[in-house]
């Protein structure tokens, strides 16, 4: 993906706006916004990064990567394979809270993820509490893939990144 038409066109808004100052305020805009480049780069990829981590939640087990290669973003799109069936869910970790101290934390989530742990918890037949508690123990159990080296390319990494 060519990013240097939005970082031209980022250039060209400053330059617009700089207009109100006058010639001399376009000329600094001007100046300024050459070196600011890669800071509007790394903006653009930040941005990029982002949307490919909310895309991935979305799909899992598929995902989307974004790899820097020449300077440019490219995309790699993992589907999940389509013809094998969905594992079946685990039994979740039974977790043992009547010899343990209980120490209470308050979380912020967004409104939408609130609601499907309401939903997912109901289906349990559990409170949004146990549910919670039961989807922290499995997380921390469930072994994530390291990074390991992509045997096609010198720059290429695969694995979970935190």
């Amino acid at each position: 993906m060519d990013i240097t038409p939005y970082v031209s066109t980022l250039r060209e808004e400053l330059a617009t706006a700089a207009e109100l100052g006058g010639p001399e305020a376009r000329s600094l805009a001007e100046r300024l916004t050459a070196p600011m480049e890669s800071a509007f780069r790394l903006a653009l990829l930040d941005a990029l990064a982002a949307a490919t981590d909310e895309i991935t939640r979305d799909m899992a087990p598929g995902s989307v990567q974004v790899r820097l290669q020449d300077r440019e973003p490219r995309f790699v799109v993992t589907l999940p394979p389509a013809d094998e069936p969905p594992p079946a869910p685990e039994a979740p970790p039974v977790v043992d809270t009547d010899d343990t101290a209980v120490s209470r934390i308050n979380l912020r989530m967004p409104d939408q993820l609130k609601v499907r742990i309401e939903e997912a918890a109901n289906k349990a037949a559990l409170s949004v509490n146990a549910w919670l508690v039961r989807a922290a123990a499995s997380a921390l159990e469930t072994p994530r893939p390291s990074a390991t080296r992509a045997p096609r390319g010198a720059d290429r990494f695969t694995g979970w990144a935190r």
